[in-house]
């Protein structure tokens, strides 16, 4: 659907019955973001105000994808679901804005909060990395922001599981939960194993936010707090390093 419409939306929902909507969508070119203002608001927090409203009219029950940028990354644990929320961007905050129209118009809605999403699909940081080394001797990576990588399919399989516990009445308690895999590292570091599984010949440098200018001002720390989603549904989280394997066996088919 067009998520800049909202007539399109209700037109989309016309004639159809859901169980479940599952809301991946957003507006994710972080930079172009602080430039293209209105259009990221539209789709981070008109669009969700939308379909909170269509959700609550119809009885369908939401699953909402929110961000680590909603913080502000300043500290050094493990952040948990309740922490203060400072977004440092235009997308930190419309995805902030967001996730407030779900908790607010929807009481059984659930918003998972999650970071440094990749996969086989689209553009992300593994691709980018991929085909920057197989191109470049050498290329630069941001070693002092620190967080943990989501692989996409292991994120689809926690919502799975959540809907099969809702469906069973095993469980449901439904608000914000956080999901990305286990452990945490710099981007260097992703970029360093990237390469390294792949044997490219190419350099990677460590450098400092500072020498990375954007737009956007990225959290430096987004090591996400799981122990909410996995003590309440039982989820087994693999490790980053396990994930980011199987990814780039998939890549590499």
């Amino acid at each position: 659907m067009d998520l800049a419409s909202d007539e399109a939306m209700f037109r989309f929902f016309d004639g159809k019955v859901f169980d479940f909507v599952i809301n991946c969508a957003a507006y994710t070119a972080v930079d172009r973001a602080e430039e293209d203002v209105p259009l990221s608001h539209r789709i981070n927090a008109g669009a969700v105000k939308t379909l909170s409203s269509i959700c609550l009219e119809r009885k369908i029950r939401l699953i909402h994808i929110s961000t680590d940028y909603v913080f502000d990354g300043g500290g050094n644990q493990p952040i948990t679901e309740e922490a203060f929320k400072n977004p440092l961007s235009v997308y930190g905050k419309s995805k902030l804005e967001g996730e407030t129209h779900v908790l607010s118009t929807l009481s059984d809605a659930y918003v998972i909060r999650t970071a440094w999403v990749y996969s086989s699909y689209g553009k992300n940081f593994v691709k980018t990395i991929s085909r920057l080394a197989s191109e470049r001797q050498s290329i630069s990576v941001v070693n002092d922001q620190i967080g943990s990588p989501t692989y996409a399919r292991d994120l689809a399989q926690a919502i799975i599981e959540i809907i099969k516990a809702i469906e069973t009445k095993s469980a449901d308690h439904p608000g914000v939960y956080h999901y990305s895999n286990e452990g945490s590292i710099s981007w260097y570091d992703f970029a360093c194993f990237i390469v390294k599984y792949y044997g490219f010949a190419c350099d990677v440098k460590p450098i400092p936010t500072e020498e990375y200018k954007t737009l956007a001002i990225r959290p430096t720390f987004s090591v996400l707090d799981k122990r909410k989603i996995k003590r309440t549904f039982g989820i087994e989280i693999p490790h980053w390093h396990q994930s980011l394997v199987e990814c780039l066996k998939e890549l590499s088919l």
